[in-house]
């Protein structure tokens, strides 16, 4: 039986990196439902290509354009309904940011398997996700490669035999620049990433380290660990994607080429391994792999990731939240690419101690932490 598959996301990077496995695999996978923000016409492209009926584009509203009549479900909450009434095995959140929190608990609501990109719905509300995941006899299959292996490791390996794990990072664009230099860089320079093909948030992210950031603080939430047991390391190939490190010193790596179909396609078959087309690592051919360890000084929000994860509570709400504003902002051009960790502490050095149990609280935190940072954006113009 094909496994029933939604997408959303589906015509951002992750989304189409999905679609392409589909396509390789057309007696595995059915495509049940696809949701887009704005693309709406490539939206009824893929549609009419997989004869999917169940669309929805959240960035329209009812009333507000010329609507197609195919489309099901509009608006910024239809994404929910979407979830609900599909039936579908597995859902695969490609959606970028905090607005994909509320999808991914109506997954697991639903009693679907959740096949998570979304970074920001462990970072947010990791510990109501894990209950509701639980509640409801539910898996989180992790899609960022560098979760991907480790969830892979820990599983080959027991979880109680970790000591700890280590992320890997490509150390973006500017892993060798000064501090000056960095203070001089340009959007157009922050796009353009060395190793992977990724969204602009997430390749800013990546330039900033926010990224890495952030798959620390979904590390501890995915896995359990404490940050004292969460390392990372620059990496600039791209091929070892995480390590772990087991009670007797040994190391054990996951290697493979920087393609997130790898990640995918292993969430998509879980707990199967297939065969596939992939391009693999050739070691018939001579290369080298680097490791240096990452310069905090020059890219502080990495060091204010384990700072919000260290104190726990709200913080990494207001982390993440605080970085969305503020990629924004240099995104317009509105402020320097330095100015973006800046407005990050600023904001966490309010009082954010308070401990959220539901995702009302959660939301309602996310949005003052918004608000603090466009205040903060301000005073350092």
């Amino acid at each position: 039986m094909k496994k029933r598959i939604i997408i959303l996301g589906c015509t951002g990077s992750i989304g189409q990196s999905t679609i392409e496995l589909v396509r390789e695999f057309p007696d595995l996978f059915e495509i049940v439902g696809l949701q887009a923000n704005t693309n709406e016409q490539k939206l009824l492209e893929l549609a009419k290509e997989f004869s999917c009926t169940q669309l929805c584009l959240t960035g329209k509203n009812i009333g507000a354009d010329v609507l197609n009549s195919r489309i099901i479900f509009y608006g910024k909450s239809s994404v929910n309904n979407l979830i609900k009434n599909t039936d579908a095995d597995i859902v695969v959140n490609g959606i970028s940011g905090a607005a994909g929190l509320i999808p991914s608990v109506t997954t697991l609501e639903c009693g679907k398997n959740l096949a998570l990109a979304n970074k920001e719905t462990m970072v947010l509300a990791g510990n109501i996700i894990n209950k509701i995941a639980e509640e409801n006899n539910v898996k989180i299959l992790p899609v960022d490669s560098e979760h991907s292996a480790i969830f892979s490791l820990i599983e080959k390996c027991g979880k109680d035999n970790i000591a700890n794990i280590t992320i890997t990072a490509s150390g973006g664009p500017f892993k060798n620049l000064t501090k000056e230099e960095l203070n001089e860089v340009t959007l157009e320079q922050a796009l353009n990433h060395p190793t992977w093909n990724m969204g602009p948030k997430i390749t800013i992210d990546s330039a900033t380290l926010a990224n890495k950031g952030l798959e620390v603080i979904e590390a501890n939430q995915l896995f359990g660990l404490s940050a004292e047991k969460i390392n990372v390391v620059i990496h600039p190939q791209s091929l070892i994607h995480s390590l772990v490190q087991t009670k007797d010193g040994q190391f054990y790596a996951q290697i493979s080429k920087p393609d997130m179909r790898h990640p995918i396609l292993s969430a998509l078959t879980y707990p199967e391994i297939i065969e596939n087309s992939l391009e693999q690592v050739d070691f018939s051919n001579p290369f080298s792999m680097e490791f240096q360890p990452p310069k905090y000084e020059n890219f502080p929000m990495l060091k204010l990731a384990f700072d919000a994860l260290k104190k726990g509570n709200s913080y990494p709400i207001v982390y993440n939240a605080a970085n969305e504003i503020a990629v924004a902002a240099f995104r317009n051009k509105q402020i320097k690419f330095t100015d973006i960790a800046k407005a990050v502490e600023n904001v966490m050095n309010f009082d954010w101690s308070k401990t959220c149990t539901t995702i009302e609280e959660v939301v309602e935190v996310d949005c003052e932490a918004r608000n603090k940072t466009l205040t903060a954006l301000k005073e350092l113009n």
